[in-house]
């Protein structure tokens, strides 16, 4: 909690709140609830969002192995930066028309979630 904090206290919603294999195989809601913990295991191809002042946050569910896709932000050429939370380093990224591919550091403790900081005009 300490690291990815700013990802979580505060935020709001982005316009997707992610996208992924658990998202797109879930069972559908046949009451109030969740349903989320009751499909597979998340993978780093599980991503979700919030937003504040401006800054997306995409939070990886499982650890990459050498990079992350976000194809919900295919073709955002605005975005200025990319950092990971708790960690220093620059962080390589590049987006076409597949979607944002960000660059995973290879040595990195193992976390339940990692946590991209994407400054930009993101919308």
């Amino acid at each position: 909690m300490q690291i990815n904090r700013e990802a979580i206290y505060g935020t709001r919603p982005w316009v997707k709140f992610g996208e992924g294999p658990a998202s797109e195989n879930a069972a559908p809601l046949a009451t109030q609830g969740f349903n989320e913990g009751k499909g597979k295991p998340f993978s780093s191809a599980d991503i979700r969002f919030t937003t504040k002042k401006g800054v997306l946050y995409a939070m990886v569910m499982g650890r990459p192995e050498s990079q992350v896709l976000i194809k919900s932000l295919a073709n955002k050429k605005d975005i200025s930066a990319i950092s990971l939370l708790g960690y220093e380093p620059k962080i390589d990224f590049k987006a076409n028309k597949d979607g944002l591919t960000i660059a995973f550091p290879e040595r990195l403790p193992e976390q339940p979630t990692y946590v991209f900081r994407i400054t930009g005009a993101i919308s």
